[in-house]
């Protein structure tokens, strides 16, 4: 009979930790909330990575321009 405190009091810490998870993780998500409303607002819906880029054959860049006509 003395074998049966252990794992009362294992399941209790696990209970804690797991309750400690759960707020944790409801703190994070009020806090990733805030942030997305207090986020500036996106005026238009294109990347900015790709802006500017059109379809097709892109030009070299100017360090490549100087070996095009480059023969060995």
């Amino acid at each position: 009979m003395a074998n049966r405190a252990r794992p009362t009091l294992q399941k209790r810490q696990k209970e804690r930790e797991r309750q400690q998870r759960q707020k944790d993780k409801e703190a994070r998500r009020v806090e990733a909330k805030e942030r997305r409303q207090n986020a500036p607002e996106k005026t238009n819906n294109d990347d900015p990575d790709i802006d500017g880029i059109i379809a097709g054959p892109q030009p070299l860049p100017e360090e490549l321009q100087d070996w095009e006509d480059w023969e060995p």
